[in-house]
């Protein structure tokens, strides 16, 4: 099919007669269905990938802020992905367990008789809900009215008011609500659903903590965060543990008869790939966007500085596991900007040629908050920001800040992160797309004056999914054995002074104090420095086209 690709884990070219040696080892496959394309991965019993097949999907913006992705796209990528797996010589049989992993707080809404959704699915990093969002903290009392119950600031981000905006918006899906037709779900339950031929609408506690629906103390919907947000409990998923066997594959599906046994929401999937499976171990996963976790055991520890309480994940009938989390928005997806909108480079080597041949970022700071900001400041109201640029600034400056940008968002999400848990974090394990540029990952030391280590594996998302449906079966013994498993890479070391270091970051505060109230009704509020903050933009706009169209000459 168009836009197949093949990764390199997939299984080799088919030799001469066109006959493939099947693979037929005990694997465990996991759909890792994520913001902007979905994959189906295959995992040997060591944790070891066999087999990728990822198609990429459109993102639909129909209005600023507004990210949709079609549902039907979702599903029949699912199954085109596991197809081509089984095409490329793999038996069926060999396949012994499922998981999936997926996009958080990205949310359906579909027709329990006609498999249908009522609205695309409304992604996670949507900003629609903002104005519904501020008119809740003003009801209930603020921000964090809910984060005792819930773990999670009120925010558009969580799934909450995206159903609400579907259940209000579409006269369709209100009458489905009322008349018993409408079925709510994250993507897993969306998948779930349809993989098991209509049979089981779950999700798991790691996905259900994202809707700000459930008590992350009960681990079940929450009576009265229902009748806060106006949902009705019976459109609402069975919440299960992230590894045990929930049913079957159906007979209309590509793997018919095999168990599904492992949901983790991408972040806690992750954690759990990673093996940061004790207290104070922690993760940074570079995406479309960065994500941060922190392992704090048992224990649920709340947060004042801005983080998101959460469970990491449920083995079974074990206690939940549960974790500290920071989420900034924009990473990888920032460097796709700069390359496709601002047309600053061709491919990603000039920007890692930029970061190695650039002594410095020449005093450019770039704050990528398009979707606002996320931890730890959680400003709606925040738009992307470029500051610092004079006549000395260069294009080369520009892409070092673009890849510095990240680093800055993750030291300020740890440095919230050992002030809520009151110890400090050794090495950070890192993994995603973005930890193949190893100048991010030395400035990130650097920042963080901290080790940070590479995985071996850098699909740990899937692999932590394959994890949790491989120990329900038996596959893996426990997590002890998962943890013998990993194995890093690269570690990179701290190289930078202290002094250099607080300079840095200080510039990088000042950056973000600029970006903040652009959007939204705080912005009638600007004066005084914010009258600064506008004609900063204005020469950021001038000077930013003026290098675009250097870089063409």
């Amino acid at each position: 099919p168009p836009f197949l690709l093949l990764s390199r884990f997939s299984a080799p070219p088919l030799p001469a007669g066109g006959i493939h040696p099947r693979i037929t080892m005990a694997l465990v496959g996991v759909v890792d269905q994520g913001t902007s394309s979905t994959r189906f991965m295959l995992f040997d019993g060591k944790g070891r990938p066999v087999a990728c097949e990822q198609l990429p999907h459109e993102m639909i913006t129909p209005k600023p802020g507004w990210v949709e992705i079609d549902p039907q796209v979702i599903l029949s990528n699912t199954y085109t992905v596991m197809r081509s797996a089984l095409a490329r010589g793999v038996e069926m049989s060999a396949i012994k367990a499922v998981g999936i992993t997926n996009q958080r707080e990205t949310t359906l809404l579909w027709s329990r008789r006609t498999g249908r959704a009522f609205h695309n699915a409304i992604v996670w990093n949507d900003v629609r809900t903002t104005e519904i969002a501020e008119a809740m903290k003003a009801r209930f009392g603020g921000q964090d009215a809910f984060r005792a119950k819930t773990g999670l600031p009120i925010s558009e981000y969580f799934s909450a008011l995206k159903l609400r905006w579907i259940i209000d918006n579409v006269p369709e899906a209100a009458s489905a609500v009322a008349s018993g037709d409408a079925l709510f779900g994250t993507v897993d339950t969306w998948l779930t659903w349809h993989i098991t031929g209509r049979q089981l609408h779950i999700t798991d506690v790691t996905n259900a903590s994202r809707t700000m629906l459930m008590d992350i103390k009960t681990l079940q919907w929450d009576e009265d965060q229902l009748k806060a947000f106006g949902i009705p409990r019976h459109i609402l998923p069975e919440i299960k543990s992230s590894s045990e066997i929930y049913g079957w594959f159906c007979s209309e599906s590509p793997l018919p008869g095999v168990p599904l046994s492992g949901i983790l929401g991408d972040q806690q999937a992750a954690l759990f790939g990673q093996a940061a499976l004790h207290r104070g171990m922690a993760k940074s996963t570079f995406g479309t966007g960065a994500f941060i976790m922190m392992n704090t055991g048992e224990e649920i520890v709340p947060s004042r500085n801005g983080l998101l309480t959460t469970p990491a994940y449920k083995l079974g009938n074990a206690p939940c596991v549960y974790a500290l989390e920071g989420a900034c928005f924009s990473a990888g997806s920032i460097v796709n900007w700069v390359r496709d909108k601002l047309e600053l480079m061709d491919d990603i080597a000039e920007m890692t040629e930029a970061c190695d041949t650039t002594e410095s970022n020449g005093g450019v700071y770039f704050v990528p908050a398009f979707s606002g900001l996320g931890s730890p400041h959680w400003e709606a109201t925040a738009r992307g920001t470029i500051c610092g640029l004079t006549f000395y600034s260069s294009k080369a400056h520009v892409l070092r800040a673009t890849v510095e940008a990240v680093a800055f968002q993750v030291a300020d999400v740890l440095g919230a992160m050992e002030k809520d848990s009151g110890s400090s974090i050794v090495d950070l394990k890192v993994d995603g797309g973005m930890t193949r540029n190893q100048f991010l990952l030395q400035f990130q030391a650097n920042l963080l004056d901290v080790n940070v280590v590479r995985a071996a594996v850098k699909e740990t998302t899937a692999l932590g999914a394959a994890y949790a449906a491989g120990l329900a079966i038996g596959l893996y013994s426990s997590p002890a054995e998962i943890a013998a498993n990993w194995k890093s890479d690269a570690r990179f070391t701290p190289q930078m002074s202290s002094a250099e270091r607080a300079e840095t970051l200080s510039n990088w505060e000042a950056a973000v104090e600029r970006s903040r109230f652009w959007a939204g009704p705080k912005k009638r509020s600007f004066g005084g420095k914010f009258a600064f903050v506008a004609g900063v933009a204005a020469v950021t706009a001038i000077v930013g086209f003026t290098i675009g169209r250097m870089s063409k000459l």
